[in-house]
């Protein structure tokens, strides 16, 4: 991970604002309940924002309570990738994008049935598609 060349990854760097630039490529994270997409309820698709790969499904999100975008499942677990994180006390599981590596968030094994994860996102490195533009 990343899956983009060091040239790709600066390419973007002069496409993508500087917070998702941080987010996606230097595994940041934006604050809690502060993104619009973690009040969004409309159908569609979540897709990431730096390769545009169909990450999740809206009927995939519920609320969380978390302060992030929630997804009990991926749209296709191939499209999510998984590393261990120590950046805190106890280890977690980071997600990132599979086509370009992207990082997203973090993964726990709190969610509701039929998974029981939650696939816990940055909002920032989401493009969301409503059903109806995607026809």
């Amino acid at each position: 991970m990343p899956k983009l060349t060091d040239a790709e990854i600066e390419a973007l760097k002069a496409k993508l604002d500087p917070t998702t630039y941080a987010i996606a490529f230097e595994e940041g994270t934006e604050r809690a309940f502060t993104h619009p997409l973690n009040d969004e309820k409309r159908p569609g698709h979540y897709h990431c924002k730096t390769c545009g790969e169909k990450l999740f499904e809206a009927g995939h999100k519920y609320e969380s309570g978390s302060g992030w975008p929630s997804f009990y499942d991926a749209a296709d677990r191939e499209v999510i990738d998984t590393k261990t994180d120590h950046k805190l006390i106890m280890p977690r599981t980071e997600i990132h994008c599979a086509n370009c590596g992207a990082h997203l968030g973090h993964v726990f094994p709190d969610g509701p049935q039929p998974t029981g994860l939650r696939y816990c996102t940055n909002g920032t490195v989401l493009d969301f598609r409503p059903e109806q533009d995607e026809r």
